[in-house]
C-alpha cells in the first residue's frame, strides 16, 4: 500500500454556514470512539453496497476509486470479494484505512479538486462514494468532478441518506431527535439531504447514461447495528442538536432509550445508490 497526502484544506473549500466542516465540529476522527462509529454504520450498509457494485460488474481488471472511504471496509472487499485488481482510496484523514496489499491510499480533499494533475492521476473503471456529498456544499460540481474520474465504459456509484421524517410521521422519541439532527448538522457542518433523491437526475447532467437508483432501509430493532449508529452519532451531535432549541437533554436521552425499547417503531434513514456509466466508444452499456 502507498499513502499520499495532497491536502489542500484552504482551496476553494466552502464552510458550513456555522463555519464547520465534517470532521471538524463534528465528528472528529481524534474524538474516541469514531472509528467504531464508522464500522457500525459499515455493518448496517456495506452488505448492500458490495452487492450492488458487484453486481455492476466490479471484477477482475477493474480499477476502483473509492471517494470517503472511512476506515476501508468497502475499498477492502472490492478486492477480497470482487477480487478487482486495486483500489484508490481517498479521505481528509486516512488514520482509520488499513495497510494492506492492492490497497493505495491518498490523504486529499475533494472540495478541493481530484482532477488536478498532482492529486489523482488516470481514470477508473469504477468511481464510488458514499455518505459522502451530503456533508458537502457545491454537489453538482463535485459530481461533475468525480465524473471526470470514470474511465469510458465505467461506472460512478454515489450513496446517501434519504429523510424519511415527513411532516405526516407521527411524533415519537425518534423522530423528533431524527429532525433535530438533521437541521442541527445543517447549521454546524452543511449536511443537507434534501437533494439527495436527485441523484438521478444529477448523473443525467454530469454526461453519464444508463442511470438507475434504488433505496436501502434497514430496519429498527433494539440492539441492531443501526440502532447503535443511531445512538452514537446523536451523542456525538448532540451539540449541534440542542442549538437548534428543538431538542434538550433529556429529549435525546429519551430518544436513546425508544432505539433499544420494543416500543421502538420507526423508519431509519434510507440510503439512496445511484449510478450512471460513461459512454465506451460513443455507446453506453
Amino acid at each position: 500500500m502507498r499513502r499520499q497526502s495532497r491536502r489542500h484544506p484552504d482551496d476553494g473549500v466552502t464552510a458550513a454556514p456555522g463555519g464547520g466542516r465534517y470532521g471538524e465540529a463534528v465528528f472528529r476522527p481524534g474524538q474516541a470512539g469514531e472509528g467504531r462509529r464508522i464500522d457500525v454504520g459499515a455493518l448496517v450498509y456495506d452488505d448492500i453496497t458490495v452487492a450492488r457494485l458487484r453486481a455492476l460488474g466490479a471484477g477482475p481488471g477493474w480499477r476502483c476509486l473509492d471517494v470517503g472511504a472511512g476506515t476501508g471496509t468497502v475499498s477492502s472487499r472490492l478486492l477480497d470479494e470482487a477480487g478487482v485488481e486495486s483500489v484508490l482510496a481517498v479521505d481528509r484523514d486516512v488514520r482509520f484505512l488499513p495497510d494492506r496489499p492492492g490497497l493505495e491510499v491518498l490523504e486529499a480533499d475533494i472540495t478541493a479538486g481530484l482532477t488536478a494533475p498532482d492529486v489523482v492521476l488516470g481514470r477508473f473503471r469504477l468511481v464510488h462514494a458514499r455518505f459522502v456529498l451530503m456533508h458537502l456544499p457545491e454537489h453538482e460540481r463535485l459530481i461533475t468532478t468525480l465524473a471526470e474520474l470514470v474511465a469510458p465504459g465505467g461506472v460512478l456509484v454515489l450513496g446517501d441518506a434519504v429523510d424519511l421524517t415527513s411532516d405526516r410521521t407521527p411524533d415519537t422519541p425518534y423522530t423528533t431527535v431524527m429532525r433535530a439532527m438533521w437541521q442541527g448538522l445543517r447549521a454546524a457542518i452543511g449536511t443537507d439531504v434534501s437533494w439527495v433523491p436527485s441523484y438521478p437526475q444529477l448523473l443525467r447532467g454530469a454526461g453519464l447514461g444508463s442511470v438507475a437508483a434504488e433505496i436501502h432501509v434497514p430496519p429498527l430493532l433494539p440492539g441492531s447495528p443501526v440502532s447503535r449508529f443511531w445512538a452514537d452519532t446523536w451523542e456525538r451531535s448532540r451539540a449541534a442538536m440542542l442549538a437548534t432549541g428543538l431538542v434538550d437533554d433529556a429529549a435525546v436521552d429519551a430518544a436513546i432509550r425508544y432505539l433499544d425499547s420494543e416500543e421502538c417503531a420507526a423508519l431509519s434513514a434510507g440510503m439512496l445508490t445511484a449510478w450512471g456509466w460513461k459512454a465506451d466508444d460513443g455507446a453506453s452499456p
